[in-house]
């Protein structure tokens, strides 16, 4: 369970999204306090990448209830998406765009006044470690970068919680640790950070997660907790 001291950033509570006949998100409930990295396990198909979309404020839920930095989903879905930052797993770029028009670009969604957006960008820039990249064409990017931009977009507003839906899809494993490094700055400055995965060895970098199979939550806890006690036979852990 999450901490009862700390604030819960995000909250879901029989949370249920149908289409037609079919069931994508299957009365789900949790509950994430602030700066806690909270993972989405499963394959593709479980439900993940909806439950998201509807902690986004993009998709209405069938039923049940959820709040995002204490606004509900149903009834505030704007004002959820001006405290978050979101980041897809096909990174949400403009290819033909350079690094610096794509911060421009999202600076002027997010509505950065332009002393904020130059302070910002240049936070951003030196976090993904693109500083003097800004006018190299975001299509020429190596993949780990785009992850980067991507990812500097996303929080170019500093909001209080980000989601991450597979961010990690196809970059190789130096990046991808990289990326986690980032991940866990961000938490440590008390960011909330909800992101979606189906990669197994990343769940050990999450602070709790649960585990989602044809849009429900089969389990949930550490990840210590998961091996030990959601799991029949023995594990080993090599170090």
């Amino acid at each position: 369970m999450a901490d009862p001291q700390r604030e819960i950033t995000v909250y879901a509570r029989d949370l249920t999204k149908v289409f037609g006949s079919f069931v994508a998100v299957d009365h789900v409930s949790f509950e994430v306090p602030k700066g806690e990295i909270f993972g989405f396990l499963g394959p593709n198909g479980a439900g993940k990448t909806t439950t998201i979309k509807i902690l986004c404020g993009l998709l209405m839920p069938s039923s049940g209830e959820a709040r995002v930095a204490g606004w509900d989903v149903a009834t505030h879905p704007e004002e959820i998406k001006r405290h978050i930052g979101y980041m897809s797993q096909k990174f949400s770029l403009y290819e033909d765009l350079t690094v610096g028009e794509n911060l421009n670009f999202f600076g002027g969604v997010y509505g950065l006044g332009p002393r904020r957006q130059a302070k910002q960008e240049a936070l951003v820039l030196e976090m993904a470690g693109l500083t003097g990249k800004e006018r190299l064409l975001t299509r020429d990017l190596p993949l780990g970068w785009k992850q980067r931009l991507a990812l500097g977009c996303a929080v170019l507003h500093e909001p209080p919680i980000l989601f991450l839906d597979e961010p990690t899809s196809g970059v190789d494993p130096l990046s991808r640790r990289s990326f986690w490094e980032l991940i866990h700055n961000m938490s440590a400055e008390g960011v909330t950070v909800f992101v979606s995965t189906h990669y197994m060895e990343e769940a050990e970098y999450c602070n709790r997660l649960t585990l989602m199979n044809r849009g429900r939550i089969i389990a949930l806890g550490t990840p210590g907790e998961l091996k030990t006690q959601q799991m029949e036979a023995s594990v080993l852990d090599l170090e």
